[in-house]
């Protein structure tokens, strides 16, 4: 296992004046140093109380059905031995706000499968999950020689259909600014447990998809 703001504000061109937004280097090293913190976590604390440290508020997990990590994850027991995964590849977007990443896990009774793993800026730049889905493979994916990094082009994209589905994001005075939209993510998953879960990732004139997960129904 491992989802738009609308603010109302008189004198909106005073407070954007006091509070630029906060912007930070697209840095795909950043990520990887999140994810291998968060599975060492896991090793050294237990699973779901890595889980619970690192998930944003609002994060999301598929159980199949999407469900509220939080509220998923209160009070759930580690279970003794936890799994091992470790990233592969990483996309991050064009204001180093949101990212990607994917890669392999292995369970302690062998079980193999992959992740992906949408991660968000908090107001104080730390990254923190968004959304955290998976599911088990037959055979392990072919793991890279070199971890890649990609960073989005930062020539903004038309977006005339509007945000992207299952992207929600926190308001209020302390929320983070708007996606730059170069880096879309989407969840859809059906009543029987079969879900999709898409990256895109704009490269300056469309999107490229970069991460297409698709599980089949629960059985």
């Amino acid at each position: 296992m491992r989802a738009r703001l609308a603010l109302l504000v008189m004198g909106a061109a005073a407070l954007v004046a006091a509070k630029p937004p906060l912007r930070f280097q697209p840095d795909p090293s950043s990520v990887i140093a999140a994810e291998i913190a968060f599975s060492r976590l896991a090793q050294e604390k237990g699973q779901w109380t890595a889980f619970r440290a690192t998930a944003a508020d609002d994060a999301v997990m598929f159980v199949p059905q999407q469900v509220l990590a939080k509220d998923w994850l209160k009070g759930r027991a580690d279970p003794v031995a936890p799994v091992k995964w470790s990233p592969a590849a990483v996309y991050v977007s064009c204001d180093g706000n949101l990212a990607a990443s994917t890669g392999n896990w292995t369970r302690p009774d062998g079980a193999v499968g992959y992740f992906t793993t949408i991660w968000r800026r908090d107001k104080k730049g730390r990254w923190q999950w968004i959304a955290d889905h998976g599911d088990t493979l037959a055979k392990a994916r072919e793991v890279p020689e070199f971890l890649s990094g990609k960073v989005a082009t930062c020539k903004r994209p038309a977006r005339p259909d509007g945000p992207p589905p299952g992207s929600p994001q926190p308001a209020g005075k302390d929320a983070l600014p708007p996606p730059d939209e170069s880096l879309l993510w989407s969840a859809q998953v059906a009543p029987d447990g079969s879900r999709r879960v898409t990256v895109q990732m704009w490269n300056g004139s469309v999107y490229d998809s970069v991460i297409d997960d698709r599980v089949g129904a629960a059985s």
